[in-house]
């Protein structure tokens, strides 16, 4: 195994050293397979964090050129969770999907592609961080205000 994919990979990633290892090993080497492996794996892992109880959280605050304003509720389990990079970055690109996208319901939301990466859902997006953060994350509420709306 080549030190430097495994640096790359986990770089990309974020996943940790081990997970990185046994996704090239498993892809033989291939940094493409590897990401989908680590991908896969995390989509498994949020599906079984899927029924804990989310009590903790931030609201993030986004405006778009004093024109488009949205307030996002994003919960998780604890409050170390809420302070990391990881969660406030996914509550910002979440405040800047509903911005853009204008969803009705949280429902809408979840299912719409990712304004930044078509290939995969709002809700992929959010399962890949608990895959990352190993707690459950859900969107609890969200408001999107227009000017002149």
């Amino acid at each position: 195994m080549n030190i430097e994919d495994l640096k790359k990979l986990r770089e990309e990633t974020g996943a940790g050293i081990a997970d990185c290892k046994e996704a090239l090993s498993l892809s033989k080497g291939d940094i493409n397979k590897a990401k989908d492996w680590l991908k896969k794996k995390g989509l498994d892992k949020a599906f079984s964090k899927g029924g804990r109880e989310v009590k903790s959280g931030i609201v993030d605050v986004y405006s778009h050129a004093g024109k488009v304003g949205v307030l996002v509720e994003l919960l998780c389990e604890t409050d170390f969770v809420a302070r990391t990079d990881d969660f406030k970055n996914l509550a910002h690109e979440l405040s800047l999907q509903i911005a853009s996208m204008n969803p009705s319901s949280v429902e809408e939301l979840l299912s719409q592609e990712y304004i930044r990466d078509n290939s995969q859902t709002v809700d992929q997006l959010i399962k890949g961080t608990v895959g990352k953060l190993g707690e459950n994350i859900l969107v609890g509420r969200f408001e999107r205000i227009a000017l002149g709306e």
